[in-house]
């Protein structure tokens, strides 16, 4: 893993005049809203199953700050729903970032710098490779916030998303003749980007999670010292137990029974709190297909 922040560029973004004022509204509701007491808000467990209420009152830091009415979760959703806007904790980019950080197959492996990258639905393989990961249909939306201005929309930072296929293997280090389940965007005006891609597999000895890291703008998003922050969402447990009982995903059930956020190697030393913040909330099934979202906060 390289966590290079000494190499980061600049963070500074020229707020146009109408984005000034609405972030200056949001910063005031936002302490109207906390008046200096505790708010009650909606939290999953670690595992995405169950429901606890806990409490969150305004610290004065720079890395939480609370907010209502949002990030709420629809009919049918099997993920988590909160109304926290939290820094998203650092982990691990793996062994298959394919940002520049490491070598595949005994080359140095940056997919970031191969034309056509930047994409919504990253499901095929692109620059001269053929190939479609097969697989449940999963469209997320990523929200990005910042945490130091009220959950203000983050827009123009580039997000880059990687996953496992339904088998638990990485393109362009398992399958070098592929590097689908792969792509980069813009966040828009609202601070979001929305990938179609499929629901990950589970490999031996990981919970299902998707990769991301956040750069400030498409032009940085050419190597992983540029980024600001790398992370992972850890998928809902009832969809991950839908998704592999249906069928397509070779051993997925089985080794899905013998993890947990909790033994997880990556996901096991957040809080449950931290967890249900980095768990989407998904509706769907395995024969539909899924979509949700997940919000990912920054401090800027």
């Amino acid at each position: 893993m390289h966590d290079d922040d000494d190499h980061h560029r600049g963070l500074a973004f020229d707020l146009q005049a109408r984005e000034r004022q609405m972030m200056a509204r949001r910063r005031m509701l936002g302490l109207l809203a906390v008046g200096g007491s505790a708010v009650l808000l909606d939290a999953c467990g670690g595992s995405g199953d169950s429901s606890t209420t806990s409490t969150f009152t305004s610290t004065g830091t720079t890395t939480t700050t609370t907010t209502t009415g949002t990030g709420t979760t629809g009919t049918g959703a099997t993920g988590t729903g909160s109304s926290t806007c939290s820094a998203t904790p650092t982990e691990t980019n793996g062994p298959y970032p394919a940002d520049g950080s490491n070598m595949a197959n005994g080359v140095l492996s940056n997919i970031l710098t191969t034309s056509g990258v930047v994409r919504s639905d990253i499901r095929s393989s692109f620059a001269g490779l053929s190939g479609t990961a097969a697989g449940v249909q999963l469209t997320l939306t990523i929200n990005l916030v910042n945490t130091n201005a009220a959950c203000a929309a983050l827009a123009d930072y580039a997000i880059y998303l990687w996953h496992a296929d339904q088998n638990g293997q990485y393109s362009i280090y398992d399958l070098p003749q592929q590097n689908y389940l792969r792509g980069v965007q813009a966040t828009d005006a609202n601070g979001q980007a929305t990938f179609t891609t499929i629901f990950p597999g589970c490999y031996a000895g990981r919970y299902p999670h998707i990769h991301f890291e956040v750069y400030r703008s498409l032009n940085t998003a050419t190597a992983y010292a540029n980024r600001l922050l790398v992370s992972q969402f850890a998928m809902p447990s009832a969809a991950c137990t839908a998704v592999y009982a249906a069928g397509g995903y070779p051993n997925s059930a089985s080794r899905f029974a013998q993890i947990s956020t909790t033994s997880d190697n990556v996901f096991g030393d957040n809080t449950m709190a931290q967890i249900a913040a980095m768990t989407p909330a998904l509706s769907g099934s395995p024969i539909a297909g899924y979509s949700g979202s997940v919000t990912v906060g920054l401090a800027v």
